[in-house]
């Protein structure tokens, strides 16, 4: 999800029982970063992402 909406998933987190619950994040806007920003962003939150799932 983009940081703009950490604060919902939060809530959401909290309201389903499961405050602690990881989730990767990155920057908003998306739609208008170019193809390279949104390229580093993806291998940035992609290895995020892996450490979250390794972790597990």
């Amino acid at each position: 999800m983009t940081d703009r909406f950490v604060s919902a998933a939060d809530e959401m987190r909290r309201v389903l029982g499961v405050p602690d619950y990881p989730f990767a994040v990155m920057e908003h806007p998306i739609s208008s970063a170019s193809d390279a920003a949104l390229e580093r962003q993806a291998e940035a939150v992609l290895e995020r992402s892996l450490g979250l799932l390794l972790r597990a």
